[in-house]
């Protein structure tokens, strides 16, 4: 939808008297406290919990709805453009240290933790005293052989399925980009709903995947240090396929209604920055957690 007039751009455009930051507020507020108060047995917890998803699901949608109007009826300019963008630049590095951390933690348990409690280095007494006769070999989980015996899931079965699956939605996505840069906007909802349709295939399998390791392989998140690392960067990952998916699908739904231009589509350049970090991320999950 083209823009209905050209703001000066020289003056940024700030929003005056919305209420959506005070209502977010409460809103987290109260998911925070309804989640804490669950996980100490408190009878309302849970509902205060769902209750505050709620919330920030309305606010969510009513402040995103307030910001495309915004943007449609050319109340941006290019310097309202720009912190866009650094915007979600910076939301995408804060995502990159959040799974460092995680692949971080990885490999501590993995090269340093584990070799120590097997008696290697500065670790043959910890070993000898606490541990005698553990082999440091991974999967593991731990001496303590917590959650009892396990067994992993193969490479490639699954996993490989969903890495071609997410590789062939970056493909996707990526015509659909150029489709839009080309206004042709049949195109855009073909491939950009293929894309879709890809990241649920991707979540359906996982789902698949977790209730078999559980069912079957008695691999579960309390499975010792294997089976929290595991279930923690995968699930997670999961999450954010969510989240892309989503976010795909709202521009799929704005795209039908007649949004963006090929010189002003920048609400589907971000989600496509993020589902190309996803994939990225599952590049990486796929080599480290599965095939080594």
């Amino acid at each position: 939808m083209a823009q209905s007039h050209s703001p000066d751009a020289n003056v940024y455009y700030v929003p005056h008297h919305s209420k959506w930051p005070f209502v977010g507020s409460i809103a987290m507020f109260t998911t925070m406290l309804g989640v804490a108060s669950w996980l100490n047995e408190t009878a309302w917890g849970k509902w205060a919990f769902f209750a505050g998803i709620v919330m920030l699901c309305a606010t969510l949608f009513m402040w995103f709805g307030d910001v495309i109007r915004e943007s449609i009826t050319g109340s941006y300019n290019k310097q309202v453009d720009v912190s866009f963008r650094m915007g979600m630049v910076w939301f995408i590095f804060s995502e990159v240290m959040f799974f460092g951390a995680f692949f971080g933690a990885l490999f501590y348990a993995r090269n340093l933790a584990l070799p120590w409690l097997g008696g290697e280095g500065d670790g043959v007494m910890t070993n000898a005293l606490l541990w005698d006769g553990f082999s440091a070999a991974w999967p593991t989980s731990g001496p303590a052989q917590v959650g009892g015996a396990f067994q992993t899931i193969p490479a490639w079965g699954l996993p490989l399925v969903n890495t071609l699956i997410l590789l062939s939605s970056g493909v996707t996505l990526t015509i659909a980009h150029h489709a839009l840069k080309a206004a042709n906007r049949k195109q855009v909802l073909i491939w950009l709903g293929l894309t879709v349709v890809l990241g649920c295939l991707f979540l359906t399998f996982q789902a698949e995947e977790y209730i078999h390791a559980y069912k079957e392989l008695n691999l579960t998140l309390g499975s010792g240090i294997y089976g929290s690392t595991f279930f923690m960067l995968t699930g997670f990952h999961g999450a954010h396929v969510f989240l892309g998916t989503l976010m795909l699908l709202i521009m799929w739904l704005r795209v039908a209604r007649g949004h963006f231009t090929k010189d002003n589509h920048f609400a589907f350049e971000a989600a496509a920055w993020y589902w190309h970090f996803v994939d990225v991320v599952w590049l990486g999950l796929f080599l480290f957690v599965y095939v080594l």
